[in-house]
């Protein structure tokens, strides 16, 4: 595959895992980066996704390496020779056992940046124990803000922790890193952990409470569902809207287009005591119409309401369309890349072929190994 984007001319080494570490190796691909997704045996891969469909392991080239075998490991070793980047998502100390720890491979190529995904980070008392998303937010403080008042905290999907604060972080890293190397030549080891990552991205809530104006009760501040202007509400149809004029000009054109007078109670926005009965109040007047009536009334106002779109929905919806924020895509529909760039614009994605090693032999023989040595490999099953 051609490559266009911003990081054309990067080379990054990806351990093939689950969750994050593929997502920050999908956006470095998404830009330009060659990356070279490293797999194991059929026997030895998780067997619960269709790889032809798995949208996170999109624009890459594979290579199928046995690293049980020492000659399949040096030939990794050796493609780490010439990378600007690896990406590992391991608990700590299994690449060391594999013997592609980042002091053997930047021993190699001092200028490799190493990244390393992990939840609870390197170090700590939780380093060699597991987790998942749930965990590492609610280790982090995060998933406690997410709620409804008098409810359990309700788990955000697995955004915050893996994709957020574990996946962009790490891509984050990797270029931040790259930039330091292509500038001294001095590669280094990235520790990403998604209890810091999700703690980061919680910098707002932070801030608001040292100013006090974040409650820590869950589902009473303005962005947790506790105010009546920020919140989804049940439509007629049983569909959904979410609203949000938080501004004063962009609430009172709110309250216009429902024909509701900003006086009285509605007038004081900011009153607390006064949220819970206004969102019930609210309730009443969205519950008269079906969704698509209220998108009608509120199209191209400020007034801050969205329709609440499903996965099917969303790559219909007209904005989304003229923007194409969605691509179809070797029969997948899925997110097009993003950021976007005016000088070097991303190529469309393309869908993983099955791991057949199609990709091996000439990613071996640009480290300059001959044909007889790849042979080798082969014969052996180190690398297919």
């Amino acid at each position: 595959m051609s490559a266009s984007g911003p990081l054309a001319g990067l080379k990054i080494i990806e351990i093939a895992g689950i969750g994050p570490a593929p997502f920050c190796a999908m956006m470095l691909a998404d830009h330009g980066a060659e990356v070279i997704r490293i797999v194991p045996p059929r026997g030895e891969r998780p067997g619960r996704l269709d790889l032809s469909k798995d949208v996170l392991a999109r624009s890459r080239k594979f290579m199928i390496v046995d690293l049980k075998q020492p000659s399949g490991v040096e030939a990794v070793r050796d493609l780490c020779k010439t990378a600007d980047g690896l990406i590992e998502g391991f608990r700590p100390g299994v690449m060391e056992r594999l013997g592609l720890g980042p002091e053997l491979l930047l021993k190699d190529n001092p200028k490799l940046v190493y990244g390393r995904m992990t939840g609870w980070g390197q170090t700590g008392p939780r380093a060699h124990t597991a987790g998942h998303d749930i965990n590492y937010i609610a280790l982090s403080g995060v998933l406690h803000c997410v709620g409804r008042a008098g409810d359990q905290p309700t788990p955000p999907l697995n955004l915050v922790a893996d994709f957020g604060g574990g996946g962009m972080m790490l891509a984050f890293g990797m270029l931040a890193a790259i930039l330091h190397a292509q500038k001294t030549a001095q590669g280094q080891v990235i520790d990403c952990a998604m209890v810091d990552g999700s703690a980061l991205l919680a910098s707002m809530l932070w801030s608001s409470a040292a100013q006090g104006v974040w409650s820590d009760q869950r589902g009473s501040n303005m962005l947790d569902s506790g105010a009546h202007f920020y919140d989804t509400y049940a439509c007629a149809d049983g569909a959904h809207i979410a609203i949000g004029p938080i501004e004063a000009k962009f609430y009172s054109e709110f309250l216009s287009l429902l024909g509701i007078p900003e006086t009285d109670d509605y007038a004081r926005q900011l009153d607390r005591t006064l949220w819970p009965s206004l969102k019930e109040r609210l309730a009443g007047v969205f519950a008269s119409k079906t969704r698509a009536e209220w998108c009608a009334l509120f199209e191209g106002s400020d007034a801050c309401v969205a329709p609440v779109l499903s996965l099917a929905e969303a790559p219909r919806d007209p904005h989304n369309v003229e923007r194409k924020t969605f691509v179809h895509a070797g029969g997948v529909t899925q997110p097009r890349p993003a950021p976007r760039f005016s000088a070097t614009p991303a190529a469309d994605p393309v869908m993983p072929r099955l791991a057949d090693g199609t990709d091996s032999a000439a990613l071996l023989r640009a480290v300059g190994y001959t044909e007889e040595k790849i042979d080798s490999l082969r014969a052996s099953g180190a690398v297919l």
